[in-house]
């Protein structure tokens, strides 16, 4: 699937296309979103990440250059997923927004704004070469959705990504393929009879809509 060359997407919408990456690994999103006010999203079950602190909205002060920075990062990151080769690849990206998280904290809307958070989000969501990192970024990134700094949905798609890695079921089923009837979930979704409230708590549309969505990407990418 080709994904565009900017990304000033809605949220809904890179989020879709995270969900069929052409990259390694499971599949599954991001521009600015607002989060829920409460967003109430699956308990980890995996130790702790090491001990990088999230960087508060009371503490952060809006970096810039940072945040052109994350957005340049994701538009390569697009270009790749385009089909236009970059001399960075996925593992420079990864290592970059890894030096960033040792020395900044995960980047919060506060300190990025939304934009460069979702940026920061999205290469991490396409760091399946580093596993170990994506976790810490899943943990980090939840701590920063409960201060609402970063978007419950990201962290949805981030949650379901690790865990499909893993081979372990999904608890939103948005990391799906494309197989050769349509589209199909990487992994089984986890109590798929409530899998639509989990979604609404994440500001995720609805898993029929998205499946929707889907099978009409998937029959273009056959085409």
């Amino acid at each position: 699937m080709k994904l565009p060359s900017r990304i000033a997407l809605p949220l809904a919408s890179l989020l879709l296309l995270a969900a069929c990456d052409t990259s390694p690994g499971p599949t599954g999103g991001s521009a600015g979103g607002t989060p829920p006010a409460s967003p109430t999203l699956g308990a980890s079950t995996s130790p702790a990440a090491s001990p990088t602190l999230v960087v508060s909205a009371s503490s952060a002060a809006f970096d810039k250059a940072l945040h052109d920075e994350l957005i340049a990062m994701l538009e390569r990151d697009q270009a790749d997923r385009e089909g236009t080769p970059q001399a960075e690849s996925d593992q420079a990206r990864t290592a970059r927004l890894k030096e960033i998280v040792r020395t900044r904290g995960w980047p919060t809307f506060a300190l990025v704004g939304e934009d460069g958070g979702n940026a920061a989000w999205a290469i991490a969501q396409h760091s399946d070469l580093d596993p170990a990192f994506q976790q810490e970024a899943l943990e980090l990134l939840r701590a920063a959705v409960a201060a609402r700094q970063a978007s419950p949905g990201n962290l949805a798609y981030l949650q379901d990504r690790v865990a499909a890695a893993k081979g372990e079921p999904q608890v939103y089923g948005t990391q799906i393929r494309c197989g050769p009837d349509g589209p199909v979930p990487a992994t089984p979704i986890r109590d798929e009879a409530d899998v639509e409230r989990r979604r609404a708590e994440a500001g995720l549309p609805s898993l029929a809509s998205y499946r929707a969505e889907m099978t009409t990407i998937c029959a273009q990418d056959a085409n």
